[in-house]
């Protein structure tokens, strides 16, 4: 969806070769979302949000010597200690990368990083390169009664990586980078055995060396890790083929203070309440995953992504309940509201992409079908497997979109959106340059429920941006497609101004509150950290909470794993 251009920042440069995003913003050193080639965009930002990209100042991102950077409070016994395991190289405690490892990625973030707002930092980054070191630091941790809190790329945006700011003993911040390989591919049993530190750029690149693919890419995936997927019970934008991250987890290991757990990698089991379940979405309030074992799929023969317009966005959402529930299996199920698509459409270069494919006729062709142009609404729907899956599928697709008054335009707009797909989270830090704040909520239901639930939330973001009485956008598009129910992703925005975190917590918590009013979940794959915890107990009721806070007490009587996420407690 955007395309992006060189931009000078700084980056970590002490410690060991290990990717990082850069300090400030998202994703690598010196790229970043730009306007210029897009004649559309700025028209867009300036009549839904009011910010005038030609004209409004853009805030520079402070240098970061200009930062003050509590001290690190580790002690010599617990550097040494920690130094005996990894190596002293791998025991780092300059300001940069503790900076790097305080927070992560949303809104929420960016604006307290940029700010130098710091009430905690990790007091050290270590990085260990083996399972053997984990579980030595695991044991110095409760010994010397430290906090451990597990990082793996950083790209976090519900505060799962952030050290409590009254924690007053010594926090350590477990860089799982080292830990990046494919161990293991057993081909009968298409199962993978993968470092839980491997990025997904990575764990591609040697899957598919052996002719496999994981099949999961969430849109962080070129800055997240295994580990995390796991920990924040990720969805990727495939997960209509092969699963949420749940179910693709066939198997693990998580290092405690009492030894390993190993979760074998069987089909299926009834052996009492489900530890892997457990595991999965404990935000490292459990231990340290150091490895999981996955499905893995053989590459396809083909993979194709369609795009197709319907005239509104009720209709576009009855054509993904009606193919969740025919006999078709596309890997991707997406329609954007109409709001969203003209997002879309204003991100496209002149002459270029979708926008142009509409000045050719195809609006013509809607005009005469009597369609709203300020209504429609674009989807992609994506198709992996044999020439014969994907042609089946392709044309059971096909009735099933023409039968809610929806067409095809082809594959142009979907290669343009594969190659894109990855790129929207720079998005966030342009829009905070130009004095705007930008974020993104989740929630899934019950197909009976996604409209209400959908009408509910603009409803209560209306009304937030008229409380902070700010020009607001919020955006919407289908996600993820299941046999229930499917996924609903809002995109917030609004020109903040002198107070721009208290405006955020006034329209967050309406959209929260409304996913629970109308029936939704807290989220539905960016997990819950620090940002979702005031909900959870209306999620999955206060007996609940209560059982789920019982099980983090009795696995950390100490509060030494990453404690406060998921529970606040």
């Amino acid at each position: 969806m955007t395309d992006l251009k060189p931009r000078q920042t700084s980056a970590p440069d002490e410690g060991p070769d290990v990717k990082h995003m850069k300090w400030w913003g998202w994703g690598v050193e010196g790229v970043a979302f730009h306007h210029e080639d897009k004649p559309a965009f700025a028209p867009f930002v300036k009549k839904m949000v009011g910010v005038d990209l030609h004209s409004d100042e853009v805030t520079a991102v402070p240098a970061f010597d200009d930062l003050e950077i509590p001290a690190s409070r580790i002690t010599a016994d617990v550097s040494s200690a920690l130094s005996l395991i990894v190596g002293e190289g791998h025991v780092v405690l300059g300001d940069m990368e503790r900076v790097v490892h305080t927070y992560g990625k949303s809104i929420r973030d960016l604006i307290r990083i940029r700010n130098g707002v710091f009430p905690r930092t990790p007091d050290a980054v270590v990085y260990p390169a083996t399972e053997s070191e984990i579980a030595k630091i695991v044991t110095a941790a409760v010994e010397h009664d430290l906090v451990l809190i597990p990082f793996g790329g950083g790209s976090n945006i519900v505060g799962s990586l952030e050290p409590m700011p009254t924690e007053e003993r010594i926090v350590i911040s477990l860089d799982m980078g080292r830990l990046d390989r494919v161990l293991d591919i057993d081909d009968d049993g298409r199962i993978a055995r993968i470092q839980a530190g491997a990025q997904g750029p990575a764990i591609e690149e040697q899957l598919n060396a052996k002719g496999w693919t994981l099949g999961h890419f969430p849109d962080s995936f070129t800055h997240s890790t295994l580990g995390g997927w796991v920990a924040t019970r990720s969805s990727g934008m495939q997960s209509d083929k092969f699963g949420d991250i749940a179910d693709i987890t066939k198997g693990l290991r998580m290092v405690r203070p009492d030894g390993v757990v190993v979760i074998r990698a069987v089909p299926s089991a009834s052996t009492g309440p489900s530890l892997r379940e457990m595991i999965i979405g404990s935000e490292g309030r459990l231990g340290i995953i150091t490895e999981v074992t996955v499905q893995v799929h053989r590459i396809p023969e083909k993979r194709e992504i369609l795009a197709y317009f319907f005239p509104t966005w009720e209709a576009g959402l009855q054509a993904m309940q009606a193919i969740a529930e025919s006999d078709a299996n596309p890997s991707i199920t997406r329609v954007s509201n109409e709001f969203e698509t003209e997002m879309s459409l204003a991100t496209s270069k002149a002459s270029k992409g979708i926008a142009s494919l509409l000045n050719q006729g195809v609006q013509k062709f809607m005009k005469l079908k009597g369609w709203d142009l300020s209504k429609i609404c674009l989807s992609f729907i994506g198709y992996e497997g044999s020439d014969e899956h994907v042609d089946r599928n392709e044309k059971l697709v096909a009735k099933i979109v023409k039968k809610h008054g929806g067409f095809g335009v082809g594959k142009g707009p979907g290669v343009l959106y594969d190659q894109k797909k990855f790129d929207t989270p720079y998005l966030r830090d342009f829009f905070l340059d130009h004095g705007g704040a930008a974020d993104v909520s989740e929630t899934a239901a019950p197909w009976s429920k996604l409209l209400p639930l959908y009408n509910g939330v603009y409803a209560a973001a209306n009304r937030a941006f008229e409380k902070i009485g700010a020009q607001g956008l919020i955006m919407a598009h289908l996600s993820h497609s299941y046999h229930s129910g499917a996924c609903l992703y809002f995109t917030f925005a609004f020109e903040h101004g002198d107070q721009p975190l208290e405006q955020y917590d006034i329209v967050k918590k309406a959209i929260q509150d409304a996913f629970i009013t109308e029936g939704g979940t807290v989220s539905h794959h960016h997990g819950v950290g620090l940002e979702h915890a005031p909900w959870l107990g209306q999620d999955v009721s206060q007996p609940g909470l209560a059982l789920m806070q019982g099980l983090l007490d009795s696995a950390d009587p100490k509060r030494n794993f990453n404690p406060g996420k998921v529970t606040g407690k």
